[in-house]
């Protein structure tokens, strides 16, 4: 869905339904981001939702409209760091086995793979590869909503895939 800049403007102005179809724009890649990061279905549809609550309060602060996808994926990202920190602080430490979404079969085969492999990764590094290799976003835009140096982004892509390759045992 296409999010038009009036929509942005108007959702500025108080406008609800506005905002809603902003909302139908975002949440399924949103709701991807955070799945793919925490892992867990729950989780990740909470996530979404404070997104929400928290760019309806400050979109007055949105100060370029035209990237209003890349801030709500940095709201996001905020939130979803502050969860994992609350896992590791919960857990000790972090068994990603815990967070995968249950009831799911296994069916075998190459996407079973690779879904294993990425619930390996870092929440860090998932994110990474969520956004670049699955939305397509650039290294910058990445490095935009992450807040980190492109540079970064880039050489932790670049490592991530190297350990996904080698995960799938193709070398």
């Amino acid at each position: 869905m296409e999010i038009r800049p009036q929509d942005i403007e108007r959702a500025r102005n108080g406008d609800r339904e506005a905002f809603g179809r902003l909302y139908e724009a975002v949440a399924l890649d949103l709701y991807r981001m955070a799945l793919y990061t925490l892992g867990d279905p729950q989780d990740a549809e909470d996530m979404v939702a404070e997104t929400f609550l928290e760019a309806w309060k400050g979109i007055h602060n949105l100060r370029e409209t035209d990237r209003f996808r890349q801030w709500m994926l940095r709201i996001l990202s905020v939130r979803c760091k502050r969860r994992v920190a609350r896992y590791i602080q919960e857990k000790g430490n972090i068994n990603i086995d815990d967070y995968l979404e249950e009831g799911v079969p296994d069916t075998g085969g190459p996407r079973a793979e690779v879904r294993d492999a990425m619930a390996r990764l870092a929440p860090d590094e998932r994110q990474i590869v969520l956004l670049s290799v699955l939305e397509g976003y650039t290294m910058r835009e990445i490095a935009g909503m992450l807040g980190l140096p492109q540079g970064t982004v880039s050489s932790k892509l670049h490592r991530t895939l190297k350990k996904l390759r080698q995960m799938l045992g193709d070398n």
